[in-house]
């Protein structure tokens, strides 16, 4: 396998410190049998929104007065692996650079024998709803980006 946003696949995988478990529904199947190509951006989603949870930084975005939002600005999927109804997965995400507006994401999703099914990447760019423009990171969020910085108290 060689994405090209993964240069040392062994190094890669090393980075990942969460994950969230997804199990493979009917519904998410073609007539083929097997995960339909658009269903893994679905798990790359629910895996950053935990993600960004757990750094405590959507529970920010979610408040109605807040004047920012992240949007997705592209998206990747490289298929590794066929997935199939029923099957347990890992999707594990972690944030790879921070820009001065955006950050780069990475997914690794593998199943029970721990194999590599599918792995991505896509930038997300912090949006002023003013604007409609980029909105630059904080300090403490970019560095809690970098850091994969938990914040205690909302655990």
């Amino acid at each position: 396998m060689k994405a090209n946003y993964i240069e040392d696949f062994e190094a890669w995988k090393k980075g990942f410190a969460f994950s969230v478990p997804v199990h493979v529904r009917f519904s998410e199947t073609d007539m083929f049998g097997h995960v339909n190509n658009t269903v893994p951006i679905t798990y790359f989603e629910f895996a950053r929104i935990e993600y960004m949870k757990h750094l405590g930084l959507m529970q920010n975005w979610l408040v109605s007065e807040n004047k920012l939002f992240p949007v997705v600005a592209d998206i990747q999927v490289d298929y590794t692996q066929q997935v199939y109804f029923d099957e347990k997965l890992d999707v594990f995400v972690k944030v790879e650079s921070v820009g001065n507006s955006s950050m780069d994401v990475h997914y690794w999703v593998t199943n029970e024998k721990g194999e590599t099914c599918f792995t991505g990447r896509g930038v997300m760019v912090q949006i002023s709803k003013e604007t409609g423009k980029g909105h630059p990171w904080t300090h403490e969020e970019k560095e809690r980006l970098k850091n994969n910085d938990v914040v205690a108290a909302e655990l």
